[in-house]
């Protein structure tokens, strides 16, 4: 198991540098984030010992129950699933360093009144609904600036970037447009230099897009089932989640 996983580290490694070289852009810009719903903490630790210290997890029970085996382990761990206001409180208490989905105004409310409560702070993305699907979470496009704008003034909230799923898709080109899209909202909300607001980090690009996700900009890229192996469910499963 042990070489599977390194084995595969190495693979997304290569595919990451030659997608940067292509590009033209500096292998150094684009950070592996481990996606890590489903995976096991002693998989994990894997992963970690090898020089890996990027992981994301989508829910918040699984947070809790890996916590405690991985704690040791130096990383720095983001949420990047849905987040429900009611486990506001339960996820701040496992050293999370950044939310990625934050998707409307209700959500970042709630969590600036618990941050402060707590007197904590914390990085986060803007989840964007590039492909405009019913199933997926995140703010539409024609809001997303509007959106930065109004957590902007939350002073325990910071903003560093923002955050896709790409189309699930055989067809290139529209995995590119929801990638494109992104990067033109991060260039739009750069021109506003809005206070408390960077936009240095788009988060997008999975196990099977990362290429076209580093082609348009990508910063971070989640990979879990290319590193991990395949899960009982497919992917939508996991980032649908509770929407209905």
């Amino acid at each position: 198991m042990n070489n599977q996983i390194l084995n595969n580290l190495n693979r997304i490694q290569q595919r990451i540098e030659n997608a940067c070289i292509k590009s033209n852009r500096n292998p150094k810009e684009v950070k592996l984030l481990l996606a890590t719903k489903t995976v096991t903490a002693e998989r994990i630790k894997i992963a970690l010992q090898s020089g890996q210290t990027l992981i994301g997890e989508n829910k918040v029970q699984e947070i809790k129950e890996k916590y405690d085996a991985l704690k040791s382990f130096p990383h720095e761990s983001h949420f990047i699933g849905h987040l429900q206001t009611n486990k506001i409180k339960e996820l701040l208490k496992y050293n999370v360093s950044c939310i990625q989905s934050i998707d409307h105004l209700t959500l970042a409310t709630k969590l600036h009144q618990r941050l402060a409560f707590e007197k904590k702070e914390m990085k986060a993305f803007i989840q964007v609904n590039t492909s405009n699907e019913q199933s997926k979470f995140g703010v539409h496009p024609d809001n997303t600036i509007e959106l930065a704008k109004a957590v902007s003034t939350y002073k325990n909230i910071h903003i560093k970037g923002l955050m896709t799923i790409g189309l699930f898709s055989a067809e290139e080109d529209k995995i590119r447009s929801c990638f494109q899209k992104l990067k033109n909202l991060q260039k739009e909300i750069q021109a506003l230099q809005i206070p408390n607001v960077e936009m240095k980090e788009l988060s997008m690009g999975m196990s099977g897009d990362l290429e076209i996700a580093i082609a348009e900009g990508a910063t971070i890229v989640r990979v879990g089932t290319a590193i991990f192996g395949e899960r009982i469910y497919p992917d939508s499963y996991y980032w649908n989640e509770t929407k209905n």
